[in-house]
């Protein structure tokens, strides 16, 4: 069964929300939304990485070169408070969608 794609705009939101329990790089980042999506969510790297450039220059993240657990050097990424703001607008965004569509869905054919 083919994996669903991830709504149009829910990206960056997810990678912000990932950003909060600890910073990471950006295989980091796709294993960790996969895991929590019980694998239903896949990021591919040409979908993640113009996202983190993208969070980079509107200054919601920040990144540091760094030394992985497997002694490679790799790019983390960590939330900034304009990051942390911007999750909280963007859930509550999403969570307004969400209870929309709901009530669509749910009228009477």
């Amino acid at each position: 069964m083919k994996k669903p794609d991830l709504l149009p705009g829910t990206l960056d939101m997810l990678i912000l929300k990932t950003l909060t329990r600890t910073p990471l790089h950006g295989y980091g980042i796709a294993q960790s939304i996969k895991r929590f999506s019980d694998d239903v969510l896949t990021v591919e790297e040409g979908s993640l990485y113009p996202a983190l450039q993208r969070l980079l220059l509107q200054g919601w993240v920040k990144a540091e070169w760094k030394m992985t657990e497997t002694n490679r050097r790799a790019r983390f990424y960590t939330l900034t408070a304009a990051g942390r703001k911007q999750l909280g607008l963007e859930v509550s965004q999403f969570e307004q969608m969400i209870a929309a569509i709901g009530r669509v869905l749910s009228e009477p054919a």
